[in-house]
């Protein structure tokens, strides 16, 4: 590993995953952002309720150009393994139904932190259950961690956020 990063350097990220029912994980890019925009506003207050305080995020009036913006982010950090944005897309990606996060730690007691989320219309379903089954087991069996935290899931975001800082 080097020292700036997370993950050692030969790690090769995936690039699609298969979820049940036809669905799949691929890295998300600018390209995605007609879908995102449908997805993330269209699930903007539950949204916020999870990642709001802690990340600020989804604002309420997110234009186009500054969802790309960050799409386009998301996808120069999984390049440089900075960071991981999977989204959740329907067999023929013509719906973008969720996310999937993979980040460095900001808090000490992991290697990762790691959080999901799927639209309104597929909470409590099949598939999000699918999705919560697979994470966890996607992660132990592809990736090269030893201590993940799936902060809201293993560890609530309130005291996640309660945890001190890791140094920058």
């Amino acid at each position: 590993m080097s020292p700036s990063s997370w993950l050692p350097d030969d790690f090769h990220h995936p690039q699609r995953v298969e979820v049940a029912f036809g669905h799949h994980l691929r890295p998300i890019t600018p390209a995605d952002t007609d879908l995102d925009m449908v997805a993330v506003m269209g699930s903007r207050e539950r949204l916020w309720s999870i990642y709001g305080e802690a990340w600020g995020w989804p604002p309420a009036h997110m234009t186009h150009e500054a969802d790309r913006e960050d799409l386009a982010r998301h996808a120069a950090e999984m390049e440089t393994h900075q960071s991981f944005n999977y989204a959740l897309f329907d067999t023929d990606e013509t719906a973008l139904l969720g996310c999937v996060y993979i980040d460095p730690p900001e808090k000490p007691g992991a290697d990762a932190e790691i959080s999901w989320w799927v639209v309104d219309e597929c909470v409590d379903t099949l598939l999000a259950r699918a999705l919560d089954e697979l994470v966890p087991r996607w992660i132990a069996e592809s990736w090269p961690l030893a201590s993940p935290r799936y902060v809201g899931r293993d560890l609530s975001w309130a005291a996640w956020m309660a945890l001190p800082d890791l140094p920058r």
